[in-house]
């Protein structure tokens, strides 16, 4: 165990060479070609110009020990002015033009791993926390512009060390070979540093998202933290990995700091042995004075973007790490593979299930062998103890999951060739805790049907329980639902849920009925809500209420993965099997005669 615990590569990251990041940062900049051209002209003159400057100082104060007079000082400043304000803006219009095309690109970038994390199927979440995903899309990304930004900075320093290394060579060949001598122990110096800082900015980089999981963790549950009382314990869970996150890019920090002061001290002793080998060059009549002054004072200028391109070599490892930790999301391989995209065309809604295995993991099988056939219009009940497999039935239905034999046809097709943007959208899901977007109920209900129009939701909105349902919410459509639908009762929650299925007409109805207690008038408008969509579609329920099983045509009684028992309500009841026993201990209080008995009891 160490300070790196706790921070391995998620199962989906992949190792890119420089080459192929390079190679796909370029591509990203394709639409970026005239900004990038007009910055590498500036880029180019500021190279030229601060290349020059040095000896245009030279010259001048060659001219003003020659000819000093006024004129002459007020010309040299005039000049030097000039130069300021010439370089200050050339840089402001660099800038401009890279802080455009880096935005539009990370704009580009953005929108990409988004799409890509949306796109990957459930199973994906399963394994990886959003919250470091979440961590990939937005400080990743920011990190991969800035790494563009010093690139450029790295280009016109590069630019204008050649510019000065052929002046100095020009200026005194013999001492700019001593110069370049030097340049493979400076060179070799960074590159050491490079493995090292890809790996402690990769791991700063987990580190921090591993601090965002541990926030939006506790956010999404901290009404459950509060009800017990546990403020103290997910403050510390996220201070164990703030804790972390911490220690490990002070680690960073001084293995990057270590980078500039390591080079500015090589290149002192080099300095020292330039000058040192100059003066006696100069004093023995191989090297001028002048020329030996002017490559001194150029050496500053030369040794600066030099030095500079080596310290930068961290924060583009850096910019690379973040570049690879986004193409990895990008480019995660999905567990849901469609063979084929086929057109889907309005869905009969039969369903059928052949000698068919599935299993999350290796070592966790859930169905196995499985059968079943679910005719067009046929309203399904599945009932089974908790991990009987009746949510993962469903589940496969709307093709969240891959399955590993056997086969699933919808209307006779195989489901792996549909186009399953076309597919699902002829799915209403209900889930168990039905989740609700920040925004009025009208926008919830349009969620799956953006063009409803209201009239047509308060027609049907009225149809359940002649629409005293939206009378109990404050603003009716226009209520605001809150974060997740919080402002809202559960029943209201349901009933906003199961509207949203009611306008998008759907041919396959899946519902995993909630078991949160509600009170009989809400339960009643809830199946009035159930019973307009039953008549119209092929429905799946996953059944916690007597009310819902009695709706169903047939009833499917799982265990372990298989099915046990198959019929009506009543049939089955007779049985006296599986589902009797479930009905005595889960559905039966709910029976009004039970009801009645009990109120005899206390009478």
């Amino acid at each position: 165990m160490g300070f790196f615990a706790g921070l391995d590569d998620e199962k989906y990251d992949r190792q890119y060479t420089d080459r192929v990041l390079t190679s796909r940062i370029v591509g990203f900049f394709n639409t970026q070609v005239n900004r990038l051209l007009i910055s590498s002209v500036i880029i180019i003159i500021l190279a030229i110009i601060g290349a020059a400057l040095p000896v245009i100082v030279s010259r001048m104060v060659d001219m003003l020990s020659e000819r000093p007079s006024l004129q002459a000082i007020t010309l040299v400043g005039l000049t030097l002015m000039g130069v300021g304000v010439g370089l200050w803006g050339l840089n402001w219009a660099r800038r401009s033009l890279i802080v455009r095309a880096v935005g539009d690109v990370v704009l580009e970038l953005r929108k990409r791993a988004f799409r890509a994390a949306a796109e990957h199927d459930l199973s994906f979440y399963d394994q990886f926390s959003s919250g470091r995903i979440v961590s990939r899309i937005t400080s990743d990304t920011n990190d991969f512009g800035q790494l563009v930004v010093i690139i450029t900075d790295v280009v016109s320093q590069m630019i204008q060390a050649i510019i000065l290394g052929v002046v100095l060579f020009r200026t005194e060949w013999r001492l700019s070979l001593l110069l370049l001598s030097f340049m493979p122990f400076i060179f070799g110096v960074a590159a050491g540093f490079r493995a090292l800082a890809r790996v402690v900015t990769k791991r700063g980089m987990k580190a921090m998202a591993d601090v965002n999981a541990a926030i939006k963790e506790t956010i999404s549950g901290i009404s459950i933290a509060k009800n017990f009382r546990q403020e103290d314990s997910i403050f510390k869970s996220f201070d164990e990995s703030n804790q972390q996150s911490y220690q490990v890019n002070i680690r960073r920090g001084f293995v990057l700091s270590l980078v500039f002061p390591t080079l500015n001290a090589l290149s002192g002793v080099f300095v020292g042995i330039l000058i040192y080998a100059g003066g006696m060059s100069a004093e023995q009549g191989l090297v001028s004075i002048g020329a030996w002054y002017l490559f001194i004072m150029s050496l500053d200028q030369f040794f600066f973007p030099v030095l500079n391109l080596t310290s930068f070599w961290a924060q583009i490892q850096g910019g690379l790490s973040a570049a690879e930790r986004v193409f990895a999301l990008i480019d995660a391989d999905p567990n849901v593979v469609q063979k084929e995209k086929q057109d889907v065309p309005r869905l009969k809604g039969e369903i059928k299930f052949e000698n068919f295995d599935f299993s999350y993991t290796d070592k966790e099988p859930i169905l196995r062998n499985f059968n079943l056939v679910i005719r067009p219009g046929e309203t399904l009940a599945l009932v089974g103890h908790t991990g009987a497999g009746k949510s993962s039935i469903a589940k496969l239905i709307a093709r969240f999951y891959e399955f590993q034999n056997g086969n699933l046809c919808i209307d006779g097709r195989d489901i792996r060739t549909f186009d399953l943007g076309q597919y699902r959208r002829q799915l209403g899901i209900v889930s168990q805790v039905p989740f609700l977007f920040s925004g009025t109920v009208a926008d919830n209900i349009r969620y799956a049907a953006p063009g409803v129009p209201e009239e047509e939701m308060l027609k049907l909105a009225k149809k359940i329980g002649d629409g005293e349902w939206l009378e109990t919410l404050p603003d009716g459509l226009h209520t605001e639902v809150g974060e997740r639908g919080n402002r809202l009762s559960m029943g209201q929650r349901q009933l906003v849920a199961l509207m949203r299925v009611l306008v998008q007409n759907p041919a396959i109805f899946i519902l995993d009925e909630a078991t949160a207690s509600i009170d009989p008038f809400t339960e009643w408008q809830i199946q009035q809500a159930l019973n307009l969509i039953l008549k119209n579609t092929t429905s799946i329920l996953i059944a916690h209420r007597l009310s819902t099983v009695k709706a169903a045509d047939r009833i499917v009684v799982m265990q372990k993965g298989t099915i046990i028992e198959e019929g009506s309500h009543d049939g089955l009841l007779t049985r006296g099997g599986h589902y009797a026993e479930l009905y005595n201990t889960y559905f039966r209080h709910q029976s009004l005669s039970y009801v009645e008995q009990a109120r005899e009891i206390i009478k």
